[in-house]
């Protein structure tokens, strides 16, 4: 889909490393682990960041000189996960560049809600020009989310709106229902591929409606979906 986003976990606790590295490889992140601060300070030498998670207390350098090391480098957004979560500390952090904070022990789905959040943000604000997919005379605007389609706005859910971003950010590539329901729905394909046929007769329907004699998205009988050329 879109280009790769790269995490940093920068969390010493083999375990908690582990479980924020899955958390952000189910929302389709790419996360690396760093045990320590001398190792973070190597991978934020060696490329760019889309965000760091960052623990406070490491051996090495601890995480307060890790966030004045990625302050000085610029806008990579940082959310400290800590168990140091007196007020004081998370205002100093908030104070010296930190993006957010979130205490130890932390709830899974909160984290990744947050981290979505943050992304979402960072990428409305660097996002110069605005990004339109176009396909026919369908026209999605990424940063709005609104389609149109013959020149009339169409109204989708979220997830008839995913799964068209998903066909036209890669049109000519054919995309299985387990693909889809994957990528869509964040969760593992169990074979009942009914929901995916709903919603996407369901987004069918709508970009007919609004243009009765174009065929958008094809069957690939035995395969899955594309965009029809």
């Amino acid at each position: 889909m879109d280009q790769t986003i790269n995490i940093l976990v920068v969390e010493d606790d083999n375990d908690i490393n582990q479980l924020l590295c899955k958390i952000i490889r189910k929302s389709q992140y790419h996360p690396q682990p760093a045990y320590s601060g001398t190792e973070a300070l190597i991978y934020l030498d060696e490329q760019k960041w889309d965000l760091v998670l960052l623990d406070l207390m490491l051996p090495g350098k601890v995480g307060e000189e890790i966030l004045a090391k990625i302050t000085e480098k610029g806008s990579i957004p940082v959310i400290i996960i800590s168990a140091k979560n007196e007020q004081q500390t998370k205002i100093k952090s908030l104070r010296s560049g930190a993006d957010d904070f979130i205490s130890k022990p932390f709830d899974v789905e909160e984290v990744s809600a947050r981290i979505d959040s943050l992304l979402r943000r960072y990428k409305h604000t660097n996002e110069t020009p605005r990004q339109v997919l176009t396909h026919k005379d369908i026209h999605l605007d990424l940063e709005t989310k609104t389609v149109y389609v013959n020149g009339r706005e169409i109204t989708l859910t979220v997830r008839e709106y995913k799964i068209l971003v998903l066909l036209m950010t890669s049109p000519k590539k054919v995309f299985s229902k387990s693909n889809l329901f994957e990528s869509v729905w964040n969760e593992h394909f169990h074979g009942d591929d009914n929901t995916v046929n709903v919603h996407m007769s369901n987004l069918r329907n709508k970009l007919s409606n609004a243009n009765p004699d174009e065929e958008y998205i094809e069957t690939i009988w035995g395969m899955g979906y594309r965009m029809k050329s």
